[in-house]
């Protein structure tokens, strides 16, 4: 499989509402309900929404009235309501009152894509760092998964378990930054088409009123050169005045019902999601041949080489509520065999 195909077909796993979430997540549409000729439409029209949308760095990017964001050179955005709209052809419901946009690659060679969200629930106290089980951690996350898989069930969509650690979790606290990997993988389904474990590195910066989550999917063989990738987006976000941690006014604002410990084993596998790489999710799908490898890779190889459309310096992050979510996509068809186809950064100012 190329590495364009690979890098843009990033199956993403299905996000539930979470139990502390404020507002619920829309509910799916129903994948399976839908003909495979509506998918692939839709499909190509979410490509071709992304593709108009998409803005190249260097660019500031404003998220919410929360943060800011410094879009490198070599990177692209894709703002919230496309982002979503792309997820979900991709087989994703997205909780849009935190998804705030997708960092994308625009090399066309790497293997990455980065979810951006704002989770505005409160603020988050940290005192339960200093004595969490990282294995009780583990064992919440993979019950929170498992739960979750209730909803892909709904959508035909294949079922997720986490495997393991790829990076223990770790919290700075004078960075106010939590990090964690888990391993991620598709349930045996009798067909593996990429034995390479997709990993989730997820970096979360808490501010005063909720916090910024990124969450970095590539595969294992990968994390090690992909971390200065994580790296570098977040020291690319930062609390503007008034956000940040050390502003909480204890008197006045709202406090989270979670600490930093369900942050990690609940709200992670609820509210935000875990994502898995396209080649295992492709194997439910792959006699389906919903889109031509042709017609596939060249609109994805487009999307991220193209040179964008000039648009505003700092777009607002919207809330994508205008989406048409009567079709709904999943995937596009694995690339066909023919004789022919040959962390440690700077965090955000807390």
């Amino acid at each position: 499989m190329s590495s364009i195909f690979r890098t843009l077909f990033l199956a993403l796993a299905l996000s539930a509402s979470s139990a502390f979430a404020q507002t619920p997540a829309p509910a799916p549409s129903p994948v399976a309900a839908t003909t495979p000729e509506a998918r692939e439409a839709e499909t190509r029209a979410a490509v071709k929404a992304a593709n108009e949308a998409l803005i190249e760095g260097p660019k500031v990017i404003d998220i919410h009235d929360q943060a800011k964001f410094s879009l490198p050179g070599g990177m692209g955005w894709i703002p919230s309501a496309t982002a979503a709209r792309l997820l979900r052809a991709l087989g994703n419901t997205i909780d849009e009152t935190s998804l705030a946009g997708l960092v994308v690659p625009t090399d066309g060679k790497s293997e990455w894509l980065d979810v951006i969200t704002y989770v505005n629930d409160g603020y988050v106290r940290d005192d339960d760092a200093r004595d969490w089980k990282a294995d009780d951690i583990l064992e919440s996350l993979r019950k929170g998964t498992e739960s979750a898989n209730a909803t892909r069930r709904e959508l035909g969509a294949p079922e997720l378990e986490v495997t393991g650690w790829a990076q223990l979790p770790q919290y700075d606290s004078s960075t106010h930054r939590l990090v964690w990997a888990a391993r991620v993988a598709q349930k045996q389904t009798g067909v593996r088409i990429d034995n390479d474990p997709s990993v989730n590195y997820r970096t979360t910066a808490l501010g005063r009123e909720g916090y910024l989550a990124t969450t970095l999917v590539t595969s294992e063989s990968l994390l090690a050169a992909d971390k200065p990738v994580a790296d570098k987006i977040l020291s690319g976000l930062s609390f503007v005045d008034g956000k940040r941690y050390a502003d909480f006014n204890e008197k006045t604002d709202r406090v989270a019902e979670y600490g930093l410990a369900a942050l990690v084993a609940g709200v992670a596998a609820k509210k935000l999601g875990l994502f898995a790489l396209i080649a295992a999710f492709l194997a439910k799908f792959a006699k389906v041949g919903l889109l031509a490898l042709l017609g596939a890779g060249a609109a994805f190889t487009k999307l991220f080489k193209r040179k964008p459309k000039p648009l505003p310096v700092t777009p607002q992050a919207t809330s994508g509520a205008d989406l048409d979510t009567s079709e709904t996509a999943i995937v596009a068809a694995p690339q066909p065999q023919t004789a022919s186809t040959p962390h440690d950064g700077n965090a955000p100012r807390a």
